[in-house]
């Protein structure tokens, strides 16, 4: 498929469900770099129910839309699935609200749409933090939420309530193929064929043992050239800064600062997906520079888990990424930064 322009497009100011064409299904981003610009921010999309449109965050660190009550009209009036509650653990934010059945909207830069069946959306109605909160003002009735999540295998991260049925991209009015996605640093290709598929390496999942979803994506993490850390990696769209846990017996003690909470700037991590022996991508950086294309802003060490690794939305500099529900598979493609 063509990939569509990201500027010189009218845009909307309101979009009326069912008003916009299914038969396009890439949506540019409203924040989309020019040229061979890296992308550094979470990428938005038009977001509306019917009424104005507002700019929303594309998520592939959560399950689900979450936004303002205010910003659905008539929400009162909306057949109500009961209270919702969905945190998100990089900011210890807690969504509280009703889940509510309604069909969403989201458009692109480019003015190509797609629209969602009637799905839960979490209608927020008060913020609450976790202890320790990284980045939360608790408070009621807030006006200024809107996430599109589309990301898979979350529920055991504080998000049990996010399972595929609230996955606004795997459930559309229309569709054009199979239930998926890409992910660009430009812009997002909703449905798969074989044709978009090309030029992907593709890592089959394992089927989640609680969930009706697929469990995380398999990556290997090396630090300092020690022997690997194998565990899950997320490919969160929704952060910039890397959260990274490496459990004791595979993270050298000459990594780390005094006090042992934070890597030495100039460590040198190394990532391959799904592991070091048949790695399908890999790629590699150093703490403390945000300079390379894929660096994050900054890296958080955890400690409360096995081997986990948070890319942020810079993975994309260096790589397009694939999901599919269908199948159940992960892929990477080398970015196109032309």
């Amino acid at each position: 498929m063509r990939k569509l322009g990201t500027g010189g497009a009218a845009l909307l100011a309101s979009v009326l469900l069912g008003g916009m064409a299914q038969a396009q299904t890439w949506l540019a981003y409203l924040n989309a770099p020019q040229g061979s610009a890296t992308i550094a921010e979470p990428p938005r999309l038009f977001l509306s129910f019917g009424g104005r449109a507002r700019a929303a965050v594309m998520d592939t660190g959560s399950t689900g839309i979450v936004v303002s009550a205010s910003a659905i009209p008539d929400v009162a009036a909306l057949p109500s699935l009961g209270p919702g509650t969905l945190i998100y653990s990089s900011s210890g934010r807690i969504m509280r609200g009703s889940w509510v059945r309604t069909a969403a909207v989201m458009q692109g830069a480019n003015g190509v749409s797609v629209t969602t069946a009637a799905i839960p959306v979490l209608a927020v109605t008060r913020v609450d933090c976790l202890p320790h909160a990284r980045n939360c003002t608790p408070g009621p009735a807030p006006d200024s939420i809107a996430m599109v999540g589309i990301g898979f295998g979350r529920q055991g991260d504080h998000q049990a309530q996010s399972t595929p049925d609230r996955n606004p991209f795997l459930n559309l009015a229309a569709s054009g193929g199979g239930k998926g996605y890409i992910v660009t640093r430009t812009g997002v290709q909703i449905g798969l064929t074989d044709a978009t598929r090309q030029g992907f390496a593709t890592i089959q999942l394992a089927r989640s043992p609680t969930y009706p979803d697929w469990a995380q994506a398999p990556v290997c993490i090396s630090v300092e050239n020690a022997k690997p850390a194998c565990g899950v990696a997320l490919m969160d769209t929704g952060v910039t800064t890397m959260y990274l846990t490496v459990p004791p017996p595979f993270l050298p003690t000459t990594a780390l600062t005094e006090g042992g909470q934070y890597l030495r700037p100039g460590v040198a991590l190394r990532f391959d997906l799904p592991d070091a022996t048949a790695p399908e991508a890999s790629y590699t950086l150093k703490a403390g520079d945000p300079t390379a294309p894929l660096a994050p802003v900054g890296i958080v060490l955890g400690t409360h888990r096995g081997a986990f690794v948070n890319t942020t939305v810079r993975f994309l500099n260096g790589f397009d990424y694939l999901y599919d529900a269908d199948r159940g598979q992960v892929g990477y493609r080398p970015a196109n930064r032309r």
